[in-house]
Formats: C-alpha cells, structure tokens, sequence
C-alpha cells in the first residue's frame, strides 16, 4: 500500500494537470456512481488527507484511495494508457489530458459535508504543515497497552504512516515490535522521526530512511529479512502478515533487529 508521501505527490501531480480547468468528460467505472456526469465542472484542486485523495469539483468532491494496487496516471488526451482498460476506474478529461485510476480501492462521490466527515475520522496528517503534534500524541496514549506497531499505522491516530515507515521508525528508535504504547519512553520522539521521514522523502518516489539512495541500500531493515543489520550485523527478523479468515490481513508484515530492538522482558501483547 502506497505511503503518505506517495499520495501527497499524486495529489500534487493530479492538481498540476486537472487544478482550475474544466472537465468535458467524467467516466465513473464504479456501479455506485456510474451514471454521474461532471463534464462542464471545474476542477478547483486536489489535495491529500494521509493516504486518502480529494479532488474538488464543483460543489462535490470526489474520494479515492488507492488501496494496495491503486495508481493514478496523468496522459495527453488521446494518449495510450500504460495498464489494461478493464482496471480504470475513473477517468477525468480536460481539453487536453486525461487523468486515469487505475485498480482504486475507493472511488466515491461526496458532498463537502461528507468529505468532512471521512476526514474527522483520520488523525493529523503527517504532512500538514500545521500537523497538530499534541492530538495525535493524545490519540495514541488513549489505548496504552495498546501494540505501539498497531498504533503507529492505525490511520486513526496518525495520517499517512504505512507499514515501511512503520517499520523503520521502530528500527531508528531502537523499539521492538512487541512493546506497547506505554513502553515508549519518549513517543514524542518517535512520532517527530516519522514525521521526519516522510517529510525528508515526499519529494522522490523513492522511500530512502538510511540517507543512502542507492539500490539495496535504502532501508534499515524492511524488506530485509535474514539479512544483515546494517548497525550491529545481526539477522534481521522477518514476522510473516497475520491474514484472517476473510483473507483480510490483520497485521503487517514485520521487520526487526533482535539486537538493536531488544525484546520486552515479558509475554508480547495481544494482537487485535
């Protein structure tokens, strides 16, 4: 699933091609909305709320969330598409481009009310400029014994964080993926790292925590389970995704340093 930082610059390339021009054609390839027609309408912008996608047309506005395969392509009008037409879900067309949504997870039609409403339920955004650090710190200490690693990607207390920065935040703070909310010792900290590191990679496509933009070189330790750590040298451990019996994944899948992200001295947490 796309970071915050990915669909901040999807919102910004979205605003860049569609922002303050005229749609003349809409195709909503949803049943919901399939027969919604907002050609004629003005694009006003498109903007990000962690990982989710607001573009303001008209007096509506259109919710998408790319899910686990979602993207947005931007094309010449009259362009070829770079993915099958069967996975487009949305196309908005100006005069002279296309913008396509390709394999969303979410594609809705809101009133502004509404959209307000979606957005209350999210934490504060990672990436707001006005990022309101003491409400997510105090939606975070709301459940305590709550896993930290649960609650640094429950987008209820903090918009934006995935499970790549979830992972690497825990490495650089040197806290293991069984401690609870309460055992951080310094969860201001924590959440000013993550911050941090969304910030420091809004503007490259590459999720780079180490400082190093090489290939193989850019995190700590997601994705690299059985290697090396790149501090201490011990194996990196990998928890595999748990699903549940809807296939539906319950819990990311989980990266570590047992050396550097020494265990809790007691039974780990009950997942939930």
């Amino acid at each position: 699933m796309p970071e915050g930082d990915a669909v901040w610059r999807t919102a910004r390339r979205l605003d860049e091609a569609l922002g303050g021009r005229t749609l003349v054609r809409s195709d909503f390839r949803v049943p919901d909305f399939a027969t919604v027609d907002l050609s004629g309408e003005t694009v006003h912008e498109v903007v990000s709320r962690g990982k989710h996608l607001f573009a303001h047309v008209g007096d509506l506005s259109i919710h998408t969330h790319l899910k686990m395969e979602g993207r947005w392509d931007v094309y010449a009008r009259g362009a070829r598409w770079r993915r099958p037409a069967h996975e487009a879900r949305l196309v908005l067309e100006t005069a002279s481009v296309q913008a396509v949504g390709f394999a969303l997870g979410v594609v809705a039609v809101l009133t502004r009310d509404e959209e307000d409403r979606v957005v209350a339920r999210l934490g504060p955004d990672l990436l707001d400029p006005e990022f309101d650090a003491a409400e997510a710190l105090r939606r975070l200490r709301s459940d305590p014994d709550r896993p930290l690693a649960d609650a640094l990607l429950d987008q209820g207390n903090l918009a934006g964080i995935g499970n790549v920065y979830r992972n690497e935040v825990m490495f650089v703070r040197g806290l293991h993926p069984d401690l609870t909310v309460a055992d951080d010792p310094d969860l201001g900290r924590t959440v000013r790292t993550v911050r941090r590191m969304l910030l420091v990679n809004r503007d490259f496509p590459e999720i780079v925590t180490t400082g190093v933009r090489r290939r193989g070189e850019r995190t700590w330790v997601y994705g690299r389970g059985g290697e090396p750590c790149r501090r201490c040298g011990a194996r990196v451990e990998r928890r595999a995704p748990v699903v549940t019996q809807t296939g539906g994944v319950e819990e990311r899948v989980t990266y570590w340093c047992p050396r550097c992200q020494p265990a809790p001295d007691r039974p780990a947490p009950e997942r939930r």
